[in-house]
């Protein structure tokens, strides 16, 4: 059962008790990512994140590290378009401390001017190994060609150019504008009890941010091309259509029908494209719901030899699945998946706590495991085959890495 807590200050408290683990996962969520950046300060969001593990005013880096190996536990952080997570996992018995550190993580960073600048580094080496990871690269280039000058198109890690601007000031005013208790959700998960709450109000529970509210546009869906020449021995193609925001009244259809399309290896996609025709290695699509909005993306790498052939199947497997719709046994084929998917993560606090976390942030309000089963159970045939042909019959956008740059004939 999941049980929600609101301190005093705005700051929202998840909390799930899993007596039958003797782990607990804990994360603090903040509504923040490259979304909420300006063209100037992107990649903020993620180089924040980083000098979160760079000291305290009591901890050195080494430190940080050294108190959650002590402790045989695991920490991390990652940042998205939407949010940033910082997260632990330990055991049971050691909760209050993972707390503890979190907390000292969040509160007290220095963002030491000496760190900060062996970090921008690193960093600038994460951007480069980025650029060498074509296949990684095009998620970003379709981002760009699908929203444009919005933020949701810029690239989470940002540029060396914007990497360079950074300072301790800067991180300060952009975590005081944008950390703010209404922005923040503690997620708990495992072994543990509501006298955690407590801990928890005690270090989250007081402190205040900027009071200014920040609009958000919603972006507009762009069916640009975008291509890059690169020396790859594969074309990397991806193509995106519109697709439904995280709280859409019918996203439990179209991830049904994202996983008969190209979600697992008895998709159609992967099916026709790598077991009959041999065409690719990777080839799959996914679904990114954003908080307004949301894109559906195929994937594809081959030889650029196999370019237009590769792209002719993607498009055939679309107008067929469009004109004839789904089987009777592939839907019950994707039920019986997603929620196999679904239960076998809940076997793991950290997938709980992330779900309850995400769920809190942009959404507010959860769904048990029953009720989510039974949403799934009640998509239809009818449902999934008007979603396919509402989003798959709209112009999409493309984005393109190769040797050549040059886009498929059939898009040309």
């Amino acid at each position: 059962m999941i049980k929600k807590f609101t301190c005093s200050n705005g700051v929202r408290i998840v909390l799930e008790e899993i007596p039958t683990v003797r782990s607990v996962s804990i994360g603090i969520w903040v509504k923040t990512g490259s979304r909420n950046e300006t063209p100037k300060l992107n990649g903020i969001s993620h180089f924040l994140e980083h000098m979160f593990f760079k000291g305290t005013k009591t901890r050195s880096a080494r430190d940080i590290a050294e108190s959650f190996d002590s402790i045989g536990g695991q920490v991390n952080a990652f940042t998205s378009k939407e949010y940033t997570c910082f997260y632990a996992k330990v055991l049971d018995n050691h909760a209050d401390y993972a707390l503890s550190l979190l907390a000292d993580m969040f509160f007290n960073s220095v963002f030491d001017r000496e760190e900060l600048i062996k970090e921008k580094n690193v960093v600038y080496e994460e951007i480069k190994m980025y650029e060498d990871t074509p296949d990684d690269l095009v998620h970003d280039l379709l981002g760009k060609a699908v929203y444009g000058n919005h933020p949701l198109g810029f690239p989470i890690l940002g540029t060396e150019k914007t990497l360079e601007t950074f300072t301790r000031e800067t991180l300060h005013s952009y975590m005081k504008e944008r950390y703010t208790p209404e922005n923040v959700v503690i997620s708990v998960a495992g072994n543990v009890s509501e006298a955690i709450v407590k801990k928890i109000e005690s270090y989250f529970g007081h402190y205040q941010g900027s009071s200014r509210k920040i609009e958000e546009d919603k972006p507009v869906f762009q069916k640009n091309f975008i291509t890059k020449k690169k020396d790859t021995e594969q074309a990397h193609i991806c193509l995106g259509f519109e697709g439904y925001s995280f709280g859409h009244e019918r996203i439990y259809p179209l991830i049904l029908l994202n996983n008969i399309l190209g979600g697992s290896m008895s998709s159609r996609l992967f099916q026709e494209v790598r077991e009959q025709r041999g065409l690719a290695y990777s080839i799959y699509s996914y679904h990114t719901a954003y908080e307004d909005c949301g894109m559906i993306t195929i994937y594809g790498g081959t030889g650029p030899e196999q370019l237009d052939v590769l792209f002719d199947t993607i498009q055939e497997t679309l107008h067929q699945l469009m004109d004839k719709g789904i089987t009777e046994k592939e839907l019950q084929n994707s039920k019986e998946q997603l929620k196999g998917n679904l239960m076998l993560s809940l076997e793991s606090t950290n997938s709980r706590m992330s779900r309850n976390g995400k769920n809190e942030l942009l959404l507010g309000k959860h769904r048990s495991l029953d009720e989510m089963i039974a949403l799934i159970d009640e998509v239809t045939k009818e449902e999934i085959d008007d979603v396919c042909r509402e989003i798959f019959s709209k112009p999409y956008a493309v984005a393109l890495i190769s040797p050549d740059g040059q886009l498929p004939k059939a898009v040309q």
